[in-house]
């Protein structure tokens, strides 16, 4: 995907934003949690956020998420509630979230490392052939 031909990508970074990002580092800093309080600030008393539970966002964590929902249109993900009923089939979804990625897949052409372009590729050619495989089933 990516041209050997092309010149070298250029990095423009914008100065402000690394300011504020050390005014806002500094306030927290600054701020003291009391003993006793709530430290996460969600109300329920138990200190912990719930964000800290999320892996860190990313690019490949952003793919993953919509080729899951990709798979679950597929029904190839049993609903947990309803584990002994095949998962149910949507089509329209499937296709639309793999279309999804199929564009982000060429908006993000020559920006991505080799080894998120391998990935989108792989996942793209793999919820693709998945699809056509489901459509027959179904159709049957």
């Amino acid at each position: 995907m990516n041209d050997s031909s092309e010149e070298p990508r250029k990095i423009i970074i914008d100065e402000d934003w690394k300011s504020q990002i050390e005014s806002e580092k500094e306030q927290l800093r600054q701020q003291e949690i009391e003993p006793g309080s709530d430290a996460d600030g969600d109300g329920d008393g138990d200190g912990q956020n719930p964000a800290e539970e999320l892996p860190p966002a990313s690019f490949a964590a952003h793919i993953m998420t919509l080729a899951t929902q990709a798979t679950v249109g597929l029904g190839q993900i049993p609903d947990p509630e309803k584990p002994n009923e095949p998962p149910p089939v949507n089509l329209p979804f499937a296709k639309y979230m793999i279309d999804t990625l199929v564009i982000l897949e060429e908006k993000t052409s020559g920006n991505l490392t080799t080894e998120e372009a391998a990935m989108m590729e792989n996942i793209t050619h793999q919820l693709q052939m998945a699809y056509v495989e489901v459509s027959r089933q179904v159709g049957s």
